[in-house]
């Protein structure tokens, strides 16, 4: 069996659940992805990718206390586990090595 690997998308959920910590649930996950990535996703969409991140290991899930502002109904906190973290380290090092390569360009 190969390398995990986690797509463009993964690796930007799995990051901003190390970034939120124990503030990390599905639509503070959204709003920070707007926020600093300016980019939109479905609400949807970050559940399925969190659930994908949980089965493979790199996320846990537990719930959060009920609140009034939510009808009483719990949030769903995530945290990296240490695969997640060793993970994202694996990533920004293959990058970080890449970007190396990348030729400095003179800028007209």
């Amino acid at each position: 069996m190969g390398k995990e690997y986690l797509g463009e998308f993964e690796e930007l959920i799995l990051t901003l659940v190390a970034v939120l910590q124990e503030d990390a649930y599905g639509a503070a996950i959204a709003e920070e992805l707007e926020t600093r990535v300016k980019r939109d996703a479905n609400l949807s969409a970050i559940h399925v990718t969190l659930y994908r991140l949980e089965d493979k290991g790199y996320v846990k899930s537990s719930f959060g206390g009920s609140t009034n502002e939510r009808g009483g109904r719990r949030k769903r906190v995530y945290t990296v586990t240490s695969a997640g973290m060793a993970m994202l380290k694996s990533m920004k090092e293959s990058r970080l090595e890449l970007w190396k390569l990348v030729p400095q360009l003179k800028i007209i």
